[in-house]
């Protein structure tokens, strides 16, 4: 029988790589973080360790590379968003974007973002790299605001805006994938919470809600 190193190892050394992530992330789920391993991923992906240490370093590299897998493939998803419609058509996209990723990936989503391997610190080249996704919001609010359609309440700038989206929509998806709402419910909710949380910040809005604004920043 053919091993999944084995079928990956005919398709190249990338496809080897990403065998052995999405093996250390099935273990992660289903055993919890004592089951990372050098020895035990390689035994589950039929693979000697020297192959993990080679490509990984070891298991703290295995780790940090599992951290960055998840937000490499956000991104991508992120970059799928289509560039049709205005501004603000965009930012909802990518904010849809953002729920599809976390329900489609859950377990590099708790890998990224909830914490799910205990201890794990990653390195400050990792971090800046895992930034990259949180930027792709940033400039999706950025150009919002050049085109005319959100300005800063209050002041606040681009990425004001979208550290309060992340926090709004970061919550949402991490309930939904808790399984406290059912899909369907969760969908018309996160659509609720998208438009509630950008409606202070649209620019066609009247004088009292702008004196609102203000009493509220006082």
């Amino acid at each position: 029988m053919t091993s999944v190193y084995q079928q990956a190892q005919r398709e190249g050394q990338s496809v080897v790589r990403a065998a052995i992530l999405d093996a250390a992330k099935r273990l992660l789920v289903a055993e919890g973080p004592a089951s990372l391993t050098v020895r035990r991923i390689s035994g589950e992906v039929g693979c000697s360790t020297k192959v993990i240490y080679t490509l990984f370093g070891g298991k703290d590299g295995l780790s940090e590379a599992l951290w960055l897998e998840g937000f490499a493939r956000f991104e991508r998803r992120l970059l799928r968003v289509s560039p049709e419609g205005d501004a603000l058509d965009r930012l909802y996209a990518g904010l849809m974007a953002y729920r599809d990723y976390a329900l489609s990936e859950p377990d590099y989503y708790r890998v990224m973002f909830q914490g799910a391997m205990p201890g794990f610190k990653p390195g400050e080249a990792a971090v800046e790299a895992a930034k990259r996704t949180f930027d792709l919001l940033v400039h999706g609010v950025a150009h919002c605001m050049e085109a005319g359609v959100l300005r800063g309440a209050g002041g606040a700038g681009a990425v004001e805006i979208a550290d309060v989206l992340w926090m709004a929509i970061h919550g949402a998806v991490s309930l939904e994938i808790s399984c406290f709402f059912d899909e369907d419910v969760a969908a018309r909710r996160y659509r609720l919470l998208c438009t509630s949380v950008l409606t202070p910040f649209l620019a066609a809005r009247s004088a009292t809600d702008e004196a609102t604004d203000e009493r509220d920043m006082s």
